[in-house]
């Protein structure tokens, strides 16, 4: 089934270097509907979901307002009303870190003992080091680049600064919920870590779950947003098998929740209107031993999406959406 919001054009053709998405999730559609319903009674107000929907969702997360204890002093800590600082994340680059994640104390909650990987895409400092991130690394499946420096509103806001802002406010939200939370970079590495070093850290964690948090950079009128499910890849070092059912669960949760929450449209270029894609060539993916999806929140070459990226308003929604996808999850 298709999904289109206010504003949204009809699912176009997709882009011939994304696999065609034959499953429809039937998961998505009493959220969607909800989030289309609240839509309509109050209007576009260029930020997505709305106040009826926030509420919803702070019901079905208790304490969810208030911040983390513990949460690390690198972290902006996002405002009430959740706008941007409109500063870059921080300034600390010195080089590859010794430590290749960030590992944040739990509080009491409903997800105490489950542990939870963020991954921000990209690096604000990649630009600077294109040597390093052009290396080639072993995907399990070939070999690709470390990484890329991302992509970019036309406006210059970079993906990579998206991604670190929603990590953060992810962060907080799941702290809240008693999860351990671990990102695979807080802006205190000059550059990466490389896609492979991303799947290790999850790895090495035994993450309960893990999400690489993106935004697309497709042609203009290509708008909505996509989860990324790993394919069954069983070859060389990438073995996807016992992954691939959990992953689907989790990226389903999180389309669910991120339609509601930010009142955002599943794509409309890919995935055929579920707001979700399969994908065996990403080494992320491949080389996970744990439940892993990536959501590409938006796309950046939009006008109209990059006017919600770009938004702290929309991007705590995101945050929520993203969270209480995680959460739903791991309760089971």
């Amino acid at each position: 089934m298709s999904y289109v919001g206010p504003d949204f054009d009809p699912p176009g053709p997709r882009r011939s270097r994304r696999g065609p998405m034959t499953v429809a999730i039937a998961a998505l559609v009493p959220g969607a509907l909800v989030g289309w319903l609240v839509w309509q009674a109050v209007g576009d107000s260029g930020g997505g979901g709305s106040t009826s929907a926030r509420s919803t969702a702070s019901a079905r997360a208790p304490g969810s307002s208030s911040a983390a204890p513990g949460s690390s002093s690198t972290a902006r800590t996002p405002t009430a009303s959740g706008t941007d600082d409109g500063k870059p994340p921080s300034s600390t680059l010195s080089g590859p870190a010794t430590s290749a994640a960030s590992d944040l104390p739990a509080v009491a909650g409903s997800l105490k003992g489950k542990v939870v990987v963020i991954d921000p895409g990209h690096n604000p400092g990649n630009f600077q080091h294109s040597a390093d991130i052009n290396r080639k690394v072993n995907i399990g499946t070939n070999w690709k680049e470390c990484d890329t420096t991302g992509t970019s509103t036309n406006a210059g806001y970079s993906e990579a600064r998206f991604t670190l802002d929603v990590a953060r406010r992810l962060r907080t939200l799941l702290q809240q919920e008693g999860a351990t939370v671990k990102l695979t970079q807080d802006g205190d590495r000059s550059w990466g870590p490389c896609v492979d070093e991303r799947a290790r850290i999850g790895n090495s964690a035994h993450a309960d779950a893990v999400v690489s948090i993106h935004a697309d950079g497709s042609a203009a009128g290509n708008r909505g947003f996509h989860v990324i499910l790993p394919a069954s890849v069983h070859s060389g070092a990438a073995d996807t098998r016992a992954i691939v059912a959990p992953s689907r669960d989790l990226g389903e949760r999180i389309a669910g929740n991120f339609v509601r929450d930010t009142g955002s449209a599943p794509s409309n270029y890919i995935g055929g209107g579920t707001g979700l894609d399969v994908r065996g060539d990403l080494g992320g993916l491949n080389l996970s031993t744990v439940p892993k999806v990536f959501i590409e929140c938006g796309n950046m070459r939009d006008s109209k999406d990059a006017a919600l990226l770009t938004s702290g308003v929309w991007r705590q929604k995101a945050a929520r959406g993203i969270s209480e996808g995680i959460v739903s999850f791991l309760r089971g």
